[in-house]
């Protein structure tokens, strides 16, 4: 099936005078089957990219939602080539881009290279890798470069100038920006150092820049694409397949989609 990068989706939704958003479920959750059903639903019901979690054993930057459901993944018996497995079973279906988002520790031990293959053999986009930096990439740099894949990095509210011009120089697709120092979880309000952030990343070049950690609400999704080019939503996905399955996934994706469209004033 045909499908586009990740940058040219976010480039597409810009033309279309909305911004994109981005929908983050752990591979395996609950189990492998259910987890390519839910996320195949958000793309049916308008998200624009898909993130996929690789479950991992100390998941450091993960909140309670996504911890749990990892996890559990992890206990039902997850293994890496679930990883492929999941990736060419949603490609089949859906055109969306797929990017991994994984630590990593997996993918060092797995092999950079056969890693960055066998992404490219089941129809994925590129990797989001939240722990690596770019100044300690090399290997990814290179097997990304090699494979055509996309490659997202982070920058944070406490990144220097100098460190976030690295991530826009090294990235391809977009620049994950985090919304708030710590974990990954849904709040009330998306802080304000998220602007901030974004703002010191256009200053830096930076044309694409997609803000996550603690958007769970459509109007969350509206106040941040007033100002960033994507909105990425996890762990109230995640919390809505766990409370409600496939279903409540299905009806939270076309809320949040809706959220995306560009109104009057």
């Amino acid at each position: 099936m045909s499908r586009s990068t990740v940058h040219d989706t976010i480039t597409q939704a810009k033309s279309d005078g909305r911004g994109a958003l981005i929908g983050y479920l752990p591979i395996g959750f609950p189990t492998l089957e259910e987890s390519i059903e839910a996320a195949v639903a958000l793309v049916e019901e308008g998200v624009d990219i898909l993130e996929l979690g690789v479950p991992y054993s100390d998941p450091v930057m993960d909140g309670p939602v996504i911890q749990q459901a990892t996890g559990k993944a992890l206990e039902n018996g997850f293994r890496l080539r679930h990883v492929f497995e999941a990736v060419a079973a949603i490609t089949a279906r859906v055109s969306a881009p797929v990017l991994v988002m994984t630590y990593w520790n997996p993918v060092l031990q797995y092999g950079v290279d056969r890693f960055a293959t066998d992404l490219v053999a089941a129809g994925g986009a590129g990797m989001i890798t939240p722990d690596l930096i770019p100044d300690e990439a090399q290997p990814w740099l290179e097997a990304s470069d090699s494979h055509g894949l996309e490659r997202v990095f982070l920058a944070a509210p406490s990144s220097s100038d100098e460190r976030l011009r690295s991530v826009i120089t090294h990235t391809k697709g977009f620049v994950y920006t985090v919304s708030t120092m710590g974990i990954t979880g849904t709040r009330d309000d998306v802080d304000q150092a998220a602007r901030g952030l974004v703002e010191r990343l256009r200053a830096q070049g930076c044309d694409s820049a997609c803000v996550g950690i603690g958007i769970s609400q459509p109007e969350h999704v509206a106040q941040v694409l007033a100002y960033a080019d994507g909105a990425i939503v996890g762990s109230a996905l995640v919390n809505a397949l766990e409370t409600g399955g496939v279903v409540a996934v299905r009806q939270l994706a076309r809320e949040l989609a809706a959220a995306t469209k560009v109104t009057a004033p």
